[in-house]
């Protein structure tokens, strides 16, 4: 679900004009981006606001990963994208 909420914001801001075709097109295909995170993986949040690495991923699908700032979180994969930086 939160995926499909960037997806329509990221639709809605080119509708918009706030963002250009490529940023756009960009974000949506980050979007469509195969969720499958390996320990050692480097992710972010979707809204870019936390990143971390992948510390080890759970017999249900779920994602621990350690945040830049300290802490290990849970998340749910389609919560995640690779982080390139």
């Amino acid at each position: 679900m939160t995926r499909r909420r960037e997806a329509a914001s990221l639709g809605a801001h080119y509708i918009a004009g706030v963002l250009d075709r490529e940023a756009m097109t960009g974000g949506m295909t980050a979007l469509c981006e195969a969720a499958d995170f390996q320990p050692g993986d480097r992710v972010r949040t979707l809204r870019g606001s936390a990143r971390g690495v992948v510390v080890r991923v759970m017999d249900d699908g779920r994602i621990v990963w350690r945040a830049d700032t300290g802490g290990e979180l849970l998340a749910l994969p389609e919560s995640l994208l690779r982080d390139g930086s």
